[in-house]
């Protein structure tokens, strides 16, 4: 059986919509799939019911964007309930934030020459949580750009002249976000900006677990991140950041290798937490 704990649906970035996409998991052998959009949990509902229809075992998730001064960090949350209101609200916040930014990278873009239309941006999107690559898909659509990958690399990448903050959560408030949500607060993808540094810290204010399985990850990365969950007594999760259409890690869905007996501890984990207050949060919007 496969496993892929990290994957995307129209929902927010991805390109399949939720029930597609657990078609496409159950076609690549996946028996275990974790939903996990950016800022969004609206996908669940029919990912979790197409799981049903298909034996697939879907994990409700969610995928966190949070700032720290060397780069960007994300925050997987597995298993959130998202029926509490303080949450979606939150959501709801850091999704405003999104297409504010989004419309101020279209403003920085057409003042550098290449413009697009954010209406075509939102059409692009289809009611989703508007991120980046729906602006790269705009700038490829315009003939601006000739791939999705080069639109970050020239414009809208964090180095890039068109680049935009957004809402800013830190790695520790997403983590008191998670927590308090009832769920485990997993740290992304530790190999993107070399984010060991930030275990330590994040571990002592709640971390539950480690991304330790990934495709960007190389096989000494995955040693080194297996023992530095040890040494911090945290669980080990794994996927292939799948969004389709040859974003992101550009692999298919169940193509990481992911190993069945990290199931059991977060299903252990899991089981054992509940939702808590929601956190007080002083958000900063640029």
């Amino acid at each position: 059986m496969r496993i892929d704990l990290h994957t995307h649906t129209t929902a927010s970035d991805g390109m399949l919509v939720p029930a597609a996409l657990v078609e496409e998991a159950r076609r690549c052998g996946v028996g275990v799939l974790a939903v996990s959009d950016h800022d969004t949990t609206a996908g669940l509902d029919e990912a979790l019911a197409a799981g049903r229809a298909l034996g697939v075992e879907v994990w409700p998730a969610v995928e966190l964007s949070c700032d720290v001064e060397a780069g960007e960090v994300h925050m997987l949350g597995y298993f959130v309930d998202r029926g509490l209101a303080w949450f979606q609200a939150l959501l709801g916040r850091l999704r405003d934030g999104r297409t504010l930014r989004a419309r101020r990278i279209v403003e920085r873009l057409a003042a550098l020459g290449v413009p697009v239309e954010f209406d075509r941006v939102r059409e692009i999107a289809g009611g989703a949580a508007i991120g980046r690559p729906h602006v790269a898909r705009a700038l490829v659509e315009a003939g601006r750009v000739r791939t999705v990958a080069e639109a970050f690399d020239r414009f809208i990448g964090r180095h890039g002249p068109a680049y935009v903050e957004r809402v800013k959560v830190t790695p520790r408030q997403a983590v008191e976000v998670i927590r308090a949500a009832g769920g485990l607060a997993v740290l992304a993808h530790p190999g993107w900006g070399r984010q060991d540094g930030l275990v330590p810290g994040l571990a002592a204010g709640g971390l539950d677990g480690l991304e330790v399985y990934h495709p960007d990850h190389t096989p000494d990365q995955v040693r080194a991140y297996a023992a530095l969950a040890g040494r911090y007594g945290l669980l080990i999760t794994g996927g292939t950041d799948f969004h389709g259409g040859g974003l992101a890690t550009r692999v298919n869905v169940g193509a990481q290798y992911v190993p069945e007996d990290v199931l059991p501890p977060l299903r252990a984990a899991a089981a054992r937490r509940r939702p808590g207050p929601p956190p007080a949060l002083d958000l900063v919007v640029e």
